[in-house]
C-alpha cells in the first residue's frame, strides 16, 4: 500500500468531517479553511477506526446468514422432490451471503494496516496537504467538475463521491500523479466507501476531466 494512497484515504475521511457548503463570500471561505486539520485527522481516524469494527460486524452477519441459508436448505432436501427449487434457492442464498461475508472480511483486515500506517508523519502530511488543496480550491473544482458531467449535477452526487472526486482532481493536478493511477486508485476508494453507481459515475466522470486536460496556473 503506497503512501499516496494511504494519505489519500485519511484525506477523504477528513473531508467528510468538513462542511461542503459554500460559506458565502471570499472572506467567510477562507475562514471556514482555518479548521485546525491536525483535529480532523483525529477525527477521520476514529471514524476508521469505527468502520473497522463495524465491517467485521456486517461480515459475521453476512456468514451467519449464510450458514442459516444452507441449514434450511438441508431441512429442504429432506422433504419431496418437488422442494427442489426452493432448495436451490436456498443455496444460492447462502452461497451469496457467504460471498458478501468473505468480501467484508477480506476488506476490513486492510483497515487497521491502514490505521498502523496512519501514524507515519509522511502520510499524515499528505493527507493533510490534500485536504488543504481541496479546500482551497474546491469552488474551482467543483464548477469544472460540473461541467464534465452528463445529465447529471455534481451537487446531486452523495458527499463521498464528490470528495473522491475532488481528491483525484487535486491528485492530478497539484500532486502530479499520473490521470490513470488518480482514476483507478479513486475507483479503489468508491469500492470501499461508495457502490455501484457511484464507481461507475466516478470512473466515468474523472475521464473526461482528464481529457479536458489541466488549467495553466
Amino acid at each position: 500500500m503506497q503512501s499516496r494512497t494511504v494519505a489519500r484515504e485519511l484525506a477523504l475521511l477528513m473531508l467528510g468531517q468538513t462542511s461542503d457548503r459554500p460559506a458565502g463570500g471570499a472572506a467567510a471561505g477562507a475562514a471556514s479553511h482555518e479548521t485546525p486539520l491536525d483535529a480532523l485527522l483525529h477525527q477521520a481516524l476514529a471514524t476508521l477506526s469505527q468502520h473497522v469494527r463495524e465491517a467485521l460486524d456486517q461480515a459475521a452477519a453476512d456468514l451467519q446468514a449464510a450458514q442459516q441459508q444452507l441449514l434450511d436448505s438441508e431441512l429442504q432436501d429432506e422433504g419431496s422432490s418437488e422442494q427442489l427449487p426452493r432448495v436451490r434457492q436456498h443455496l444460492q442464498e447462502g452461497l451469496s451471503h457467504a460471498e458478501q461475508g468473505l468480501n467484508r472480511l477480506s476488506a476490513s483486515l486492510e483497515l487497521p494496516r491502514l490505521l498502523m500506517l496512519a501514524d507515519q508523519e509522511e502520510i499524515r502530511r499528505g493527507a493533510i496537504e490534500r485536504v488543504r488543496a481541496v479546500l482551497r480550491s474546491r469552488s474551482d473544482l467543483d464548477q469544472r467538475l460540473d461541467a464534465v458531467m452528463e445529465g447529471w449535477r455534481l451537487s446531486r452526487l452523495p458527499r463521498i463521491d464528490r470528495d473522491i472526486l475532488r481528491l483525484a482532481a487535486v491528485d492530478i493536478e497539484e500532486f502530479r500523479t499520473p490521470p490513470a493511477v488518480a482514476c483507478n486508485e479513486a475507483v479503489e476508494l468508491a469500492n470501499r466507501y461508495s457502490d455501484e453507481q457511484g464507481r461507475r459515475m466516478i470512473n466515468g466522470v474523472l475521464r473526461r476531466f482528464t481529457s479536458a486536460g489541466t488549467p495553466q496556473r
